[in-house]
């Protein structure tokens, strides 16, 4: 999946992240844990927000993604802002580094978009593979219920000055699957262009997710409510997990 059409309109659609706001919970979810960042991979970055904001305040950082149009948004920030960041395309299950690094971060429900345990899996196994020991990999996932009663098969519209965005999700009980289709219209003169780009995502219980984690040689040292330092509710709908490498 190249996320081309959706690479264009993404910083649109994700205005209400608040990323200058989520960069400083992961610092603080660091220092909560005694955990210096030293050199931090930002796993599926997109377009660079969260990387860029990171960046500005003092970390050592890089981003990789599988879209090539996301990483030209990216760059084209990072260089617009006067900081050399490297960023790298690959997919996150076959992540290939030249060294080790000390903290990885997957953001915005990333981890929800590999469409099989298999390649969850995968990708810790990889994380961890270029962790130095001891070091931490904090991600974030969309959770069953938050597939199920707030995502589910619902419609949203999305009118904005720049383009407006017919949303529609299917939900898929057997395995929390909601397809994503997106349709964009944007005017150009007096003409609207049409694209459509189409994607799915899938929830994972807490039970693979620990499960998962143990198998790839991590300790789960917490998991939050997002954007907090609190429990995960039956109702949450955003998990954040904080892992650590185990030593050998």
């Amino acid at each position: 999946m190249s996320y081309s059409y959706f690479a264009e309109y993404y910083d649109i659609l994700t205005e209400n992240a608040d990323y200058e706001k989520r960069a400083e919970y992961f610092l603080e979810l660091f220092k909560k844990h005694g955990h210096d960042t030293g050199l931090t991979l930002d796993l599926a970055c997109g377009t660079g927000t969260l990387t860029l904001e990171l960046c500005m305040r003092g970390t050592d950082i890089f981003g990789c993604d599988v879209s090539a149009d996301m990483l030209s948004i990216a760059q084209q920030k990072a260089y617009e802002a006067n900081k050399n960041i490297m960023f790298i395309c690959q997919p996150m299950q076959k992540l290939k580094l030249f060294g080790k690094i000390d903290t990885c971060i997957c953001t915005l429900d990333s981890i929800n978009h590999l469409l099989s345990a298999e390649d969850v899996q995968k990708t810790f196994d990889r994380v961890n593979k270029y962790l130095n020991d001891n070091g931490m990999f904090v991600f974030d996932i969309n959770t069953i219920y938050k597939h199920k009663y707030i995502l589910g098969d619902k419609c949203y519209i999305y009118d904005m000055d720049k383009v407006f965005c017919a949303w529609q999700n299917d939900y898929y009980e057997k395995n929390h699957e909601v397809v994503i289709t997106l349709t964009f219209f944007e005017c150009v003169g007096k003409l609207y262009k049409r694209s459509t780009e189409q994607f799915s995502e899938i929830a994972y219980s807490d039970d693979e997710i620990r499960q998962m984690a143990e198998n790839a040689g991590f300790c789960v040292e917490a998991v939050y409510d997002d954007m907090s330092f609190e429990d995960l509710k039956e109702n949450s709908q955003r998990a954040v997990y904080v892992l650590r490498k185990r030593r050998i």
